[in-house]
């Protein structure tokens, strides 16, 4: 497909315009350029269509799609031109001659076509067009669409191609639609892994699930992407789902990162170490993204805790799926690394709810009589005060991370309570690992006669 000066297309986009499916989701961030893609295909689809059935577009109301689809800088009237001046299109808000609703008359090689525009606010009127059969069905904000609308819309057309931002992962156009796609097999790993792993319903034979954020917008400047960014309030609902391309009903992040927490490897060295520790959350799944995390920690004589090394990896990418046995080799290895880098954390602590690396664990020191103590971790205490602890460090300065450590400062961008107060289950597996190295030696961190008061229960828990 050839390329547009004034609107150059990512790799990424000209294999979406390219690939065929009956049914295609389109999630991603804000300003990803899905709406301005997604409706030319659909365009190029009904003017391939050689039959006589209607199209649908579909948004939030007629005057949504006006701004948004049609009279965009790259919307219909724009790329198709109106027809009184020698493109394509005809577009009747009020309706014309014997079509009452609001409506496009599409001139292609195939013959006209009529296209509806349809709100899904409107009930009385969508209900009018949906007496028959459709073409193609173009659903805008598909996250938000009115559900009856979806479920009748759906099984009457042939062609459907939905826009989204991430959203309530609970919401039934996730359950009944959306994660019954999968990426393509080019693009199965080009996405959040937490989106990905949610994508666990049964696959519907051609159901094509697309993921886009602000990199695949190739005009998009930088300063307006910049501008974009700075203009959501971090941590907020909004923040996780149109800039982070997240789903999530998630209200505030729990670890809100300021660049003072972030250090370069250089200024780590520049402190002395007095503890070193690892440690690991465990996971096996081939059907799900949850990660095997190794976390490497030291605490330095003025009571601070920095994440000095990380390795993440999990079953469902992995060409040859590991197992137990596999893991404890690898966490060796991983330990030896930091070892010669750091220092020498003698114990490993292992996620406590898994015997079964324990064990593996356990016979591997006994057969090569390695010099590392594997131990389970002790989780009896909270999440929640673990979390708090650690917010205090931050707050104080005495917790930092390592920039190299990408994975555990993603986890914490991303990490948020769900609009019940409570921390979200999920985006923790890095967070959980690094805390299962600080817990025995919490006492060493930060000021601890302060913590105590800070949080009563945390002397309870570790009883």
């Amino acid at each position: 497909m050839e390329q547009n000066e004034e609107f150059p297309l990512s790799e990424k986009y000209i294999d979406f315009l390219e690939h065929e499916a009956s049914v295609e989701f389109l999630e991603g961030t804000t300003f990803a350029g899905k709406t301005t893609v997604a409706i030319p295909k659909f365009m190029f689809k009904v003017a391939a269509y050689t039959g006589n059935k209607p199209s649908i577009i579909a948004g939030l109301d007629l005057g949504t799609i006006e701004k948004n689809i049609i009279n965009a800088d790259n919307g219909l009237i724009a790329v198709f031109g109106d027809y009184d001046e020698g493109g394509s299109i005809e577009y009747y808000p009020k309706g014309h001659a014997k079509i009452r609703l609001p409506h496009i008359i599409y001139h292609t090689p195939n013959g006209n076509k009529i296209i509806y525009i349809l709100g899904y606010d409107n009930q009385a009127r969508w209900k009018k067009a949906l007496g028959g059969q459709c073409y193609g069905l173009f659903i805008d904000e598909f996250n938000i669409a009115d559900m009856d609308f979806v479920r009748e819309a759906f099984m009457r057309a042939d062609y459907r191609l939905c826009t989204m931002n991430p959203d309530d992962p609970n919401k039934e156009c996730y359950t009944q639609y959306v994660n019954k796609a999968r990426p393509t097999e080019k693009y199965k790993n080009d996405a959040p892994s937490e989106l990905l792993e949610m994508l666990n319903d049964t696959h519907k034979k051609d159901w094509t699930w697309w993921y886009f954020t602000f990199d695949h917008n190739k005009s998009l400047s930088e300063e307006k992407r910049k501008d974009i960014i700075d203009s959501v309030p971090v941590g907020t609902k909004l923040w996780k789902n149109k800039i982070k391309g997240l789903r999530g009903k998630a209200t505030g992040l729990v670890f809100n990162l300021e660049k003072k927490d972030i250090i370069t490897e250089i200024e780590a060295k520049t402190h002395k170490f007095v503890r070193f520790t690892i440690g690991c959350d465990t996971s096996y799944s081939r059907k799900s993204h949850d990660k095997l995390t190794f976390e490497f920690g030291g605490i330095t004589d003025q009571g601070k805790f920095i994440l000095l090394e990380e390795e993440a990896e999990n079953n469902k990418e992995a060409n040859v799926p590991f197992a137990p046995s596999d893991v404890i080799p690898k966490l060796v290895a991983f330990a030896e690394r930091c070892k010669i880098k750091w220092g020498f954390a003698s114990t490993i602590f292992i996620d406590s709810a898994d015997a079964g690396t324990i064990e593996e664990a356990k016979k591997y020191k006994r057969l090569t009589g390695c010099i590392y103590n594997f131990t389970g971790a002790w989780k009896k205490m909270k999440n929640i005060t673990r979390t708090q602890l650690q917010q205090s460090w931050l707050k104080t300065n005495d917790f930092l991370i390592v920039d190299t450590c990408k994975s555990y400062i993603n986890e914490c961008n991303v990490y948020s309570y769900t609009e019940d107060g409570e921390l979200e289950d999920g985006n923790d597996h890095n967070i959980q690992g690094c805390q299962y190295g600080w817990i025995p030696f919490k006492k060493m961190i930060g000021n601890w006669s302060i913590i105590k008061q800070l949080i009563k229960d945390a002397d309870d828990d570790d009883k």
